[in-house]
């Protein structure tokens, strides 16, 4: 996904906010949604201050009131070189969560000539670290010109200080921010903090607009360099609570085939089967359709009329209700399906019971797949991570509770994940409600069953991608169950082994797409492409402790899951080529990563549908039952995939010229 580097045009706050210049939106059908939206928004009586003509007039005192009152900003004053990292910045990607978690790269956001109150707090805490580190503003904590020197004794000194330092009582901090501080027409300069007495943090040069000057000056003059430890530390910080947010969600499936794998093996095949038809014929098809309030939702929030972000949200509620009646009719028919496609008849009857029951919880996962999106909009990425911290544990106490305390078997997994789907958009309602969000929420309105055109074309793309992403492992399990009752149980416990460890190397490859693509957008190409070598070095890392973790618990591992021992027997021979694989697919994710913070996004994309169904699946089928191999050769597919897309995004990105990615980006710019 390409960083949008537009801005909005200079002039007064009633002109930024109008919702002509608000928001510029790249699709032409999210344009024609939203414009609808406001021409109905003028005939809303709930809404009389949209009897404005387009947001346009009004006094500019009115219009200067509501931007300093609201969480949404314009982006900042642009230079003609464009080099302000704010004109950049990169949202996390829009992801569909599953066992193979799906980037929607393919579809474009619209310019981000909005921001909220956090998300210029990190863009400006980026530029001042960056500053700090490139000697172009003072430390944090400055020295006193003593305590600059590199004797042992002024450093033993210094340490010895500091608990006496911070017991300075407020008057004296006071005094002395009083005493540096100058005129404001002479701001300090970049030796004040070091040599005189100033105690403010960075010396008191923290300013907005300080900052912001500093910035442009240093880029422009090619004074900004980054670090290895900087990009590592920093590809930590946005990586670890979406390594938890992944975990967390995933932990949702995998609580179920903990629980019912140790009732037998019978009963952990079913459970994979109803997962599998699940995911391609119901969580895939809300997480695609979904995808359409990725735009929808965030040009309403730039448009200035928050309320239309949940008008948006409740189409997509009432739209994937709707779409649940379909589904629901294959769910409760997927027994006398599955009976017609796989052989063992016990399977598929399990199999449908498990659907019938996880039917229950289908609006729940609807609504909670789009109230992500009703969050996400406003910026409120964490919210999510939230409601998982408390729905996780839930359904694996749930499981617990009913498969084994209670005695209902194999029944109990599929209401304890019902109960846990309906419970997940409930928790975003009270995060909504009490913590963040609410402002976007208009009420309950009629407008919600009109204008659905629009965002069912906008949803088709992301649907057909997160299919076809499913698919592709998916399908695997549907083979599995042609061979025996045995291999299907252990394809199910191989599945969940390979997407768990997968949910470590792909959050990561999201935070350094959002690095990587701010940075290019700010002209720091050297800057990226550190960030870039950091994240294959990571991606080595975690590749590497995936291997050694399941090598050497290979024998172990599948004792988590299920006490037979045909099934463990099998597990633990197919282990080994699954860890031989992770280093690759670490790599390939991560080199995904990379690609969609240069905006070719396309590269990875492309080489992922070739691999996986041009190569992996043939050399499955063929090596699976003509070869024999069975199990084995049903993952030397995919393990041969992960292989050669890692090896074709590592030659593209090692082929890439990193000034030429900064030169395209100005040209998007520009375009805008």
């Amino acid at each position: 996904m390409a960083p949008s580097t537009s801005r909005p045009i200079a002039g007064a706050a009633h002109h930024q906010y109008s919702p002509r210049n608000s928001y510029v939106g790249t699709s032409p059908l999210a344009r024609q949604a939203i414009a609808r939206d406001l021409r109905d928004d003028v005939e809303d009586p709930r809404h009389p201050e949209a009897s404005l003509e387009d947001g346009a007039t009004g006094s500019e005192d009115e219009a200067a009131s509501d931007s300093e009152s609201s969480t949404v900003r314009p982006l900042k004053h642009q230079s003609s070189m464009g080099y302000s990292m704010t004109g950049s910045y990169h949202r996390p990607s829009f992801v569909a969560s599953g066992p193979r978690g799906t980037v929607l790269s393919s579809l474009q956001l619209p310019d981000q000539n909005y921001l909220t109150k956090e998300e210029i707090e990190r863009i400006n805490n980026d530029e001042r670290s960056l500053l700090r580190d490139n000697h172009m503003i003072p430390p944090k904590h400055p020295r006193r010109l003593s305590e600059s020197s590199g004797h042992f004794t002024s450093r033993i000194g210094r340490q010895l200080s500091i608990r006496g330092d911070r017991r300075k009582s407020k008057h004296d901090e006071e005094t002395a921010g009083t005493s540096q501080a100058g005129p404001a027409d002479e701001p300090p300069s970049e030796t004040t903090a070091l040599l005189g007495d100033n105690q403010l943090p960075y010396g008191g040069e923290d300013t907005p607009d300080n900052i912001d000057r500093k910035w442009e000056a240093a880029v422009a003059a090619g004074k900004i360099q980054t670090s290895w430890q900087r990009e590592a530390k920093v590809l930590g910080k946005y990586s670890r609570s979406l390594i938890v947010t992944f975990l967390l969600q995933y932990s949702l499936t995998v609580a179920s085939i903990f629980t019912v794998g140790r009732l037998g093996k019978l009963e952990l095949g079913a459970v994979s089967l109803a997962s599998m038809t699940a995911n391609i014929f119901g969580y895939a098809i809300y997480q695609g359709l979904a995808t359409s309030l990725d735009t929808l939702c965030a040009q309403a929030y730039g448009s200035g009329r928050k309320h239309l972000v949940g008008l948006q949200f409740q189409r997509m509620v009432f739209f994937l209700w709707v779409i649940t009646i379909p589904i629901g009719i294959i769910w409760l028919s997927a027994s006398a399906i599955l009976k017609h496609i796989i052989p063992e008849a016990k399977l598929a009857e399990l199999a449908g019971l498990y659907l019938k029951v996880l039917l229950i919880g289908a609006p729940g996962y609807a609504a909670f797949e789009s109230g992500k999106r009703f969050v996400q909009a406003q910026g409120l990425f964490s919210a999510n991570m939230y409601v998982l911290l408390f729905c996780a544990p839930l359904n694996a106490f749930l499981n617990w509770l009913l498969v084994w305390k209670l005695k209902f078997g194999f029944v109990g997994a599929p209401i304890a994940v019902a109960v846990t789907d309906t419970a997940l958009p409930l928790c975003l309602l009270l995060y909504v409600r009490f913590v963040a969000g609410r402002e976007c929420w208009g009420g309950f309105t009629w407008r919600a069953f009109h204008n659905w055109g629009p965002m069912i074309k906008l949803a088709l793309p992301g649907l057909v991608m997160v299919e076809a992403e499913f698919l592709a492992f998916e399908i695997l399990t549907l083979v599995a169950s042609y061979i025996s009752t045995t291999h299907l149980a252990a394809q199910s416990v191989l599945s969940t082994i390979t997407s768990i460890t997968f949910q470590i190397p792909f959050p990561i490859s999201i935070a350094a797409s959002t690095r990587i693509a701010n940075l290019i957008g700010a002209t720091l190409s050297d800057a990226a492409k550190t960030a870039a070598k950091v994240c294959i070095v990571v991606a080595c890392i975690v590749g590497i402790c995936n291997i050694t973790l399941l090598s050497t618990l290979r024998n172990y591992i599948p004792q988590l899951f299920t006490n037979d021992p045909d099934v463990i027997e099998l597990v633990a021979k197919i282990l080994p080529l699954c860890a031989a694989f992770q280093l690759f697919d670490a790599l390939a994710a991560n080199c995904g990563g990379i690609l969609r913070g240069l905006g070719r996004q396309e590269v990875g994309g492309y080489a992922n549908l070739f691999c996986y169904y041009a190569i992996a699946m043939p050399l499955s089928f063929s090596t699976c039952f003509v070869l024999h191999w069975d199990l084995f050769g049903l993952w030397t597919g995919p393990a041969l995939a992960l292989g050669l897309v890692a090896l074709i995004e590592g030659i593209f990105i090692a082929r890439t010229s990193w000034d030429h990615a900064v030169e395209e980006a100005q040209k998007r710019n520009t375009l805008t």
